[in-house]
């Protein structure tokens, strides 16, 4: 089983990037991780929000197989505690399927990307910029693993 973060275009802040990396390592130690950069759409500034959101689904789809369980960062997903989130990663692994979460595009999903998801996750109700919001779910990632293994990132 392994768990990828898909998000649409590459972290242009350094420091972002950084710390995504950071965290990327620290994962290795618990679990297959992959995070996976799907190019900006090309001439996206002469589309309209929903031709955009059209393209970058397709974009999306493209990487996804069947036997994936996916899950969309949405704002109107289901918002965890973190305990409660490694609970729920936890889950996830035994199913046994490989596990991807997908941030979207400034504009949200297509009607296809959510059509083909299994369900959708809130990291909070808030809004945050597409480059951040990757940093905060790889990290949320590694602090439910280290939950799970009972070790002392988290503190409640």
């Amino acid at each position: 089983m392994k768990i990828s973060l898909l998000t649409l275009g590459k972290t242009t802040d350094a420091r972002l990037s950084a710390l995504i990396d950071d965290y990327q390592q620290r994962l290795k130690h618990y679990i297959p991780f992959e995070f996976v950069v799907v190019p900006d759409i090309k001439n996206a500034k002469s589309l309209t929000q929903e031709q955009l959101k059209t393209a970058e689904g397709e974009a999306i789809l493209a990487r996804l197989t069947p036997a994936m369980d996916v899950l969309l960062l949405d704002e109107h997903g289901r918002e965890f505690r973190s305990i409660e989130y490694a609970d729920f990663l936890q889950r996830k692994m035994a199913a046994g399927r490989d596990l991807v979460l997908v941030i979207g595009g400034a504009y949200g999903f297509s009607q296809a990307v959510y059509d083909r998801a299994n369900g959708k996750i809130s990291l909070s109700q808030m809004t945050f910029s597409h480059q951040m919001i990757r940093l905060m779910a790889i990290e949320q990632i590694y602090r439910a693993m280290t939950i799970l293994r009972g070790e002392p990132y988290h503190h409640e």
